[in-house]
């Protein structure tokens, strides 16, 4: 039996991690057909390799624009009704919503909520908001145990909620090092690197946030203490402001500039190709957002640089302290200071702990692995639902 999947997204820039579990779900046998919002985006090429149906339909709930909601839902269910899916897998929370306002009327159709990040969870009216609009034919994979543990916290029944870390394409990160990004700089051999690369996400200030997601704030505040006691340390941030945010990057540059004296560098966006090569300039790379999953600590683990994350979300299954990296309290900038000169004065053990977050990750993130969970989870909730359908004949 050959399952079909509509997958629903809500950009064409992100969501690499979709993409590339569609590829592997289609050389599985699924068919998998995928609505993008739009046909252009830095994601559409991966999208386009994977083997998957585009389909051009905006599938997110968008509360700002409620206007919309009518033609989104008749949008959605044109495509369920002509594609025909054995389950509908949504990416995003907002997908999520809009396919339930919209499918409500199908309870015969599976759907599923592969849930990429805790955000909306750690927030009562937005988690409370989530699951209420969930009913029978829902079911959840949760992408780390944080997230799983945070649905059965508010009630949701554990067997509703399977397991399944987004993969990545391990064998696309250099462990190389080519100076790429300290030729450009002009950052000499003896000097430390220390940053990351990250998409800058603006406040939330409906969330009460007063910095953005991922702390760049913070980062750029301890990397300030660390290089006024270190001149052989200079601080570099790469990645612009997400979604057209120019003007939260600027206001990093601005920071960065006043408090790092030319020492704190944000170089902007880098491409895919600059960033697969990127990752092992680094001496030591520092991720310490609010709120994550599991994300930002992979890829430098991957190139084998030593890394310090937030004790926040998913992100403790990866940074083991003392085992694979370094973890501090979120919003600390001065423990996180202390934390990165600790760790530089540590290299060679620190790279011995990136040697042991390398084979976690190969093992934990390799894509081929976590697509083959979710082809058996399809398989489990089809098989289930035709099962109960057919008790429900021979009732009848």
């Amino acid at each position: 039996m050959t399952i079909r999947a509509l997958h629903l997204v809500k950009t064409s820039d992100g969501a690499t991690w979709a993409a590339r579990q569609a590829a592997v779900l289609v050389g599985l046998g699924i068919e998998v057909h995928v609505a993008v919002p739009a046909r252009d985006g830095r994601c559409m090429p991966l999208w386009q390799e994977s083997g998957a149906i585009i389909h051009v339909a905006d599938t997110a709930l968008d509360p700002r624009r409620p206007w919309r909601l009518l033609e989104q839902v008749r949008k959605l269910q044109g495509l369920v009704d002509g594609i025909r899916p054995d389950l509908v897998h949504a990416h995003f929370v907002a997908n999520a919503m809009l396919m339930r306002l919209a499918l409500r009327s199908r309870p015969a159709l599976a759907r599923l909520f592969q849930v990429p990040g805790p955000l909306h969870l750690e927030h009562g009216l937005t988690r409370r908001a989530e699951i209420a609009t969930a009913s029978a034919p829902d079911r959840w994979i949760a992408s780390s145990r944080y997230i799983r543990d945070l649905y059965v916290r508010a009630g949701v029944p554990a067997q509703r909620v399977s397991l399944s870390y987004y993969g990545t394409d391990i064998a696309a990160i250099s462990p190389r090092r080519t100076g790429v990004l300290r030729r450009r700089l002009g950052i000499a051999d003896d000097v430390k690197m220390v940053g990351n690369i990250s998409w800058m996400y603006p406040p939330k200030r409906w969330l009460g946030q007063r910095v953005g997601l991922k702390c760049h704030e913070d980062l750029i505040s301890a990397l300030g203490e660390v290089i006024s006691r270190n001149p052989k340390v200079v601080g570099v941030l790469a990645g612009g402001g997400w979604n057209g945010a120019a003007w939260y990057e600027r206001r990093l540059q601005d920071m960065a500039a006043a408090i790092g004296g030319g020492r704190i560098i944000l170089l902007g966006p880098l491409d895919d190709a600059e960033v697969r090569d990127a990752w092992a300039d680094f001496d030591l790379v520092v991720h310490v957002p609010s709120s994550e999953n599991c994300g930002g600590v992979i890829e430098p683990l991957l190139a084998g640089v030593p890394v310090i994350a937030t004790r926040v979300g998913g992100l403790p299954e990866v940074i083991r302290p003392g085992v694979t990296g370094t973890l501090v309290p979120p919003r600390s900038p001065r423990e996180l200071a202390g934390a990165i000169e600790s760790s530089l004065s540590r290299l060679v053990d620190q790279r011995g702990m990136a040697a042991a977050g390398k084979a976690l990750v190969s093992e934990m993130f390799a894509i081929d692995r976590t697509a083959a969970q979710v082809a058996r989870i399809y398989r489990r909730i089809v098989q289930g639902r035709a099962a109960r359908s057919a008790d429900v004949c021979e009732m009848d």
